[in-house]
């Protein structure tokens, strides 16, 4: 409690994770693109992030989006420097098709203020209990 009390009162970094995920329309390079372009957008707004407070971010793709890399649709909106990583969920029977996921670690002083996680298009249904409040 008091190291938290003091990390906010001195604006100490430390570092989180921020969940978002979307989903794709079709499994096409521009629409991997958009997609990624827009979830990246939505989570800046939403937690006011600055990309060099980004460490890093692990996207995945279901099995279903083979088209683009969501890193190299990364890269084209500014994070050259961020070091990226794509990966495959695993195709569990019955998950949303076409869904594109990412996690941020982010290092900056929070000031007791949570990250907000973002879901968008029909990605929003699946955490509601982690996207309280962002529209």
């Amino acid at each position: 409690m008091l190291a938290r009390l003091l990390a906010r009162t001195l604006r100490i970094p430390s570092v989180r994770a921020i969940r978002g995920a979307t989903s794709v329309p079709s499994d096409d390079p521009q629409a991997i693109t958009e997609a990624t372009h827009e979830l990246l957008e939505a989570l800046r707004v939403h937690n006011h992030l600055d990309a060099a407070e980004v460490i890093s971010a692990i996207f995945t793709v279901t099995p279903d989006l083979v088209s683009r890399f969501p890193a190299e649709a990364a890269r084209g909106v500014g994070w050259e420097g961020v070091p990226l990583l794509c990966t495959t969920e695993i195709p569990v029977p019955g998950g949303l098709p076409r869904c594109l996921r990412v996690l941020l670690h982010v290092q900056r002083p929070w000031n007791g203020i949570p990250p907000r996680h973002v879901y968008l298009r029909e990605a929003a249904g699946l955490r509601p209990d982690l996207v309280a409040g962002v529209g």
